[in-house]
């Protein structure tokens, strides 16, 4: 009797961690599957989209994101440097970018677990207003823990490995709502990591 009873339980545990295990890899599997790439920033086409299917939205849901419609906003994210390595806060990068084909844009850094890092730098984001551009529109901003000497800052601080920058574009022109892969994304460089200099 007792032995039944425990294969029983065993089977239900069983069964509901391969239940939540299958469901999270197939909500992994529908956010990568509806993504495209601008240059190293990917973009999940069906966010934010009334033809966002199922998977689509567990995905997010779970990492807390609140799509607005397509037609207001088209997000970019970006979680690795130059050379595919997860971006960390022991390394310093330089973003350098120009105008974007939007009324407004912003870039916000998160840490790995898809919160705002907890810090002091009251640095997390950088945005059109903000940003210090040449009179081309040109802008450069560093990525780093420490404050550094630079006028574009965007704190990494407390956000470990892993975290992610997303580019969000307010009321994007129409050839980038009709083709986001072709928006001149800003680029990441490496400058050092840990000691290096």
């Amino acid at each position: 009797m007792i032995m039944g009873l425990l294969k029983w339980a065993a089977a239900i545990v069983l069964g509901f961690a391969l239940g939540v295990g299958s469901a999270l890899l197939v909500i992994g599997f529908g956010a990568q599957r509806a993504s495209d790439a601008a240059g190293a920033w990917t973009i999940n086409r069906l966010a934010g989209s009334q033809a966002a299917d199922p998977y689509t939205r567990a995905s997010v849901a779970r990492v807390g994101l609140l799509a607005l419609a397509q037609s207001e906003t088209i997000y970019f994210n970006l979680a690795e440097d130059e050379d595919g390595r997860r971006l960390s806060q022991a390394c310093r990068y330089e973003l350098t970018g120009g105008p974007m084909p939007a009324r407004w844009w912003s870039i916000t850094l998160y840490a790995s677990d898809n919160y705002l890092p907890r810090n002091q730098g009251d640095a997390l984001s950088i945005d059109a207003t903000s940003v210090r551009a040449d009179e081309a529109g040109r802008w450069a901003a560093t990525v780093s823990a420490a404050s550094p000497d630079a006028e574009n800052w965007i704190s990494s601080d407390a956000a470990g490995d892993g975290f992610s920058l997303t580019l969000r574009l307010y009321n994007p022109t129409d050839a980038a709502r009709a083709a986001p892969s072709d928006v001149p994304t800003p680029r990441l460089r490496t400058l050092s990591c840990g000691d290096s200099t």
